[in-house]
């Protein structure tokens, strides 16, 4: 009797969970189509901008330099969203959130950082070098976890993960 009145709450929270993260999913869903959607509006207003043509050269690389960096930006952004995501199809997939892939979204968001920073002109080297040094951590990390993947017993592999271990 003691073990089903312990069960039965977990059982309920896992599934509360379960509907939490895959409402979070739809939502991370949502922004990334409409990240790209935003990035597909900016191509379309760089090219318009392009063949409306400025009268001098000087403004219309300012205007080519600034759309350009609307994309550069915009582009890098999708990238971390798409980890993100997969971060979270990772956690309803296996129902943890794996270090190796965590670290992959670090990644990303650095680079992200760094990029755009050194496209505006207005990152600073200590920044990059702070950026740079966590970013050195996170791909440590990554190596470490998977040179050291946990053991995957029977009991993982009979709940209905068909896959092998996850790399």
């Amino acid at each position: 009797m003691i073990v089903f009145m312990k069960t039965k709450p977990l059982l309920i929270y896992r599934r509360i969970l379960h509907h939490i993260v895959g409402a979070l999913v739809f939502i991370m869903l949502l922004t990334l189509i409409g990240s790209v959607v935003g990035l597909v509006f900016d191509i379309i207003g760089g090219i318009n901008a392009v063949r409306e043509g400025l009268p001098t050269h000087t403004l219309s690389h300012g205007l080519i330099d600034s759309v350009a960096r609307n994309l550069v930006i915009d582009v890098l952004s999708v990238f971390v969203l798409i980890e993100l995501f997969r971060t979270f199809t990772d956690y309803l997939e296996f129902h943890r959130i794996r270090l190796r892939v965590l670290a992959e979204v670090g990644i990303a968001f650095i680079l992200r950082e760094i990029f755009i920073g050194l496209y505006n002109h207005s990152i600073g080297w200590p920044e990059i070098l702070a950026l740079t040094a966590l970013l050195a951590v996170l791909v440590g990390a990554r190596i470490t976890s998977v040179m050291f993947q946990p053991a995957y017993s029977e009991t993982s592999s009979s709940q209905g993960s068909t896959a092998g271990p996850p790399l």
